[in-house]
């Protein structure tokens, strides 16, 4: 069944931080699924990212030419991202032996790619869309800049990993509109019982 590729899929505030919230409910076994599991929805996540993450690449357009040939890169950038920077949130610190991992994960991505990268193009200036997993990978090199890591949350809700690019840096959830309604749906339908309980 093919993914609805929402808005709301790419709350993480990073292509690589959505990309590696394609694993819904990520450490509950039985109820966790890969939305990567069909190698057909990585490209139809890099045009969707075209559209939702178009500040973050400055305008530039991602592609998959062949998913089923670059899934192994995707998805191990994916993965080594997911481990450095969840520890990263819990421990307050990047891990050297999770971050050896995500380098060569990237280096692999930015294999073969004739681009320059500058702080004014951070994607490159090449009319052609970038390859994703080129731009995952330098999407995740950027979220090593140390201001990133206090920054850096994960969803109470969904257990996604987000962005708070908030001023004063409060933000609860990955996304008020649905992980932030659905804990306050939660919360009332407990005072209520609470109450009807009382009640009784």
């Amino acid at each position: 069944m093919a993914v609805s590729w929402t808005r709301h899929r790419f709350s993480g505030g990073a292509l690589a931080l959505d990309a590696a919230n394609t694993v819904v409910l990520r450490g509950d076994a039985e109820r966790s699924f890969d939305r990567f599991a069909e190698p057909a929805e990585i490209a139809r996540f890099a045009t969707a990212a075209s559209e939702y993450r178009a500040d973050e690449l400055r305008g530039r357009a991602v592609a998959v030419s062949d998913p089923f040939a670059v899934a192994g890169k995707v998805l191990a950038i994916r993965e080594a991202a997911d481990r450095l920077f969840r520890r990263g949130v819990t421990e307050g610190a990047f891990a050297a032996p999770d971050m050896a991992p995500l380098l060569v994960a990237c280096a692999d991505g930015l294999a073969g790619v004739a681009e320059t990268f500058s702080p004014a193009a951070p994607f490159g200036r090449d009319a052609q869309p970038l390859e994703l997993e080129a731009a995952l990978a330098v999407s995740a090199l950027s979220l090593l800049a140390p201001d990133n890591l206090g920054r850096m949350r994960i969803c109470p809700n969904c257990n996604w990993l987000f962005l708070d690019r908030s001023r004063n840096v409060s933000r609860l959830w990955c996304d008020m509109a649905v992980c932030g309604n659905r804990q306050k749906a939660r919360r009332h339908y407990r005072r209520r019982s609470m109450g009807e309980a009382f009640d009784a």
